[in-house]
């Protein structure tokens, strides 16, 4: 997390109320491993790819080709940093390079909801300079667009677009002329429904070497391909042209299992344009729910052309853990990776009834690796050498002061008065679970000083629904311990229920305490160790579902993080 605080106070200063001394976690390592069925039954064989591409909380996919390099953008929500940039030339192993919003001043996510924040990104690149256009969602500021001569960044601050301030899903398209366009998700003409999601794509001309709209709105699709069936939250579109037919592609259904991808053509980048007959272009929604291994929710498609002429198509889809009944899904919505047939000038990514494929031939694109990886079964350990975390490490909203550094080897997390369960910005730092079956372990040295200092490993979708396993103080000697807070328990306590407590031995306080979390699933298993490899059994089998996006609702996907509190001093 590179550069993700401006002006911020140092890791060792004072955060608390100034009635003691700062107290510190120290995390040496962190290490993630996963798994997936599929990734046993279906294996790539030469010259063949796996999906997703990107596993984990990785929505919303937008892609651009410049050259023979490829960029690709996300939604983060109300994380922090936000909008990872990813590299690839061959579309399909992908290297994070960048973050867009890596400066905690360029976006205020404020002490909303984590579904809330950075909406569906587009990036599009024209004469030298990289856009990226988005919604900040609800209160931090509408639709805006950032720019950069390098994707790595930096990226500049917002440029807001209030024409747009009531929309969502801003896409920017640069005609043959030089002309840009912007289209976004809106309500209808006169700013009412006729039914409840009833939405509209809209267009308007983009300035952009001023950055702002210009000229008049107009509605390009009201409601869906097919009003008469009253199609829900039509969104995410986006324009690109081929043999002089403007195509605009978006989203219906909304982002569950419903949703589908659906297709128009005009000959003016203006309109009218006409739906493809045979919508959608994509979709799994027309499968049965009691199928095997089921990647289900796709759509949010966005096109593009290799330097060869072929094309292919970024979407996102959901991986469900059985029973599928109630759609659990602790992975998030994830990155997939499709080539695009042309059918009498309409493009396909999936024909009806037919499963998005596990593995697939490659683009003809000359082989790519990823230094970390993101698809398939994979391992990775952070040692914390250097003196910038991975880019790929997240915090809740925006960081407000510096309250973690990287030094003598060891991450060390400054435990302040936030706990995992405020709607802030707690000491926590973390990285996504990526597979169903997946283990997070780590060590952590912590010597609380009061009962309820607390520091330890979590499992975490969002401040209403975790697992905390955890060294903390009770009754004045240390203990191991378990914690959860399910926001189905409306009476709850912010800092949870605890599930279980183990005495250390009274030397313990400050020793290395190894903790490892174990995904299986629907269940998750808490252990703790002593000393190196000689793990015990805190908690096991208990329900994960907690953390799946049916249970805890949003578009996110589950975290596992390193997180550090302290009591409040007594008055």
């Amino acid at each position: 997390m590179a550069s993700t605080t401006a002006a911020a106070a140092p890791a060792h200063a004072s955060a608390g109320d100034g009635h003691d001394a700062p107290l510190e976690a120290s995390f040496d390592w962190f290490e993630y491993e996963g798994s997936d069925p599929a990734d046993a039954r279906y294996a790539p064989g030469p010259g063949q790819f796996r999906n997703p591409v990107l596993k984990g909380f990785y929505p919303d996919p937008s892609v651009v080709r410049v050259g023979a390099d490829y960029y690709l953008v996300n939604s983060t929500f109300g994380w922090f940093p936000g909008i990872p940039v990813f590299h690839s030339r061959d579309l399909a192993n992908w290297t994070q390079i960048g973050n867009a919003i890596d400066r905690a001043d360029q976006l205020d996510f404020g002490r909303h909801d984590l579904v809330n924040g950075v909406f569906a990104p587009a990036i599009e690149y024209h004469d030298g300079l990289f856009y990226i256009t988005n919604t900040c969602f609800p209160a931090c500021g509408g639709n805006f667009v950032l720019t950069a001569r390098d994707p790595a960044g930096p990226w500049s601050d917002p440029a807001w677009l209030p024409d747009l301030a009531g929309g969502i899903d801003p896409s920017l398209f640069f005609d043959d002329d030089g002309r840009a366009w912007i289209v976004n998700n809106d309500l209808p003409e006169g700013g009412k429904e006729r039914y409840p999601g009833h939405r509209a794509i809209w267009l308007q001309e983009f300035d952009a070497k001023a950055l702002r709209t210009i000229g008049p709105r107009r509605v390009l699709l009201d409601g869906g391909v097919v009003p008469a069936q009253k199609p829900e939250y039509v969104e995410g579109p986006h324009l690109f042209k081929k043999d002089g037919w403007y195509y605009l592609t978006a989203a219906e259904g909304g982002t569950g299992e419903m949703h589908q991808q659906v297709v128009l053509r005009s000959r003016e980048v203006t309109g009218p344009y006409e739906a493809w007959a045979d919508n959608p272009v994509l979709t799994q929604r027309d499968l049965p729910r009691d199928r095997p291994l089921p990647v289900t929710s796709a759509g949010h498609a966005d096109f593009v052309q290799t330097q060869d002429g072929d094309w292919w198509a970024v979407f996102l889809g959901n991986r469900p853990y059985p029973p599928n009944a109630g759609h659990f899904v602790n992975t998030g919505r994830e990155t997939f990776l499709m080539p695009v047939r042309w059918e009498d000038g309409w493009p396909r990514i999936t024909a009806p009834g037919k499963r998005i494929p596990w593995v697939l031939d490659a683009p003809a694109l000359p082989a790519g690796s990823a230094p970390v990886p993101t698809s398939g079964s994979f391992a990775v350990r952070v040692g914390f050498e250097g003196r910038q975390l991975p880019l790929d490490w997240i915090t809740v909203r925006n960081p407000r002061q510096r309250w973690y550094r990287l030094d003598g080897q060891a991450l060390h997390l400054q435990a302040r008065t936030v706990g995992l369960g405020e709607r802030d910005n707690p000491s926590f730092l973390a990285r996504r679970q990526q597979h169903q079956e997946a283990l997070a372990s780590t060590v952590v040295r912590f010597a609380p000083r009061r009962d309820g200092d607390i520091a330890g490993l979590a499992a975490f979708q969002n401040e209403d629904f975790w697992y905390l396993l955890a060294v903390t103080r009770e009754n004045g000697a240390p203990r191991v311990v378990l914690d959860r807070r399910d926001g189905r328990c409306k009476d709850e306590a912010r800092t949870g229920t605890r599930l279980a407590s183990v005495p250390l031995p009274a030397a313990a306080a400050g020793q290395p305490l190894y903790l490892r979390i174990r995904a299986r699933g629907a269940e998750y298993d808490f252990e703790y160790a002593t000393r190196q490899g000689q793990w015990r059994s805190l908690a096991g089998g208990l329900d994960g579902t907690l953390l799946s996006t049916a249970v805890a609702g949003g578009f996110t996907g589950a975290v596992f993080g390193l997180h550090a509190a302290r009591r409040e001093s007594p008055l």
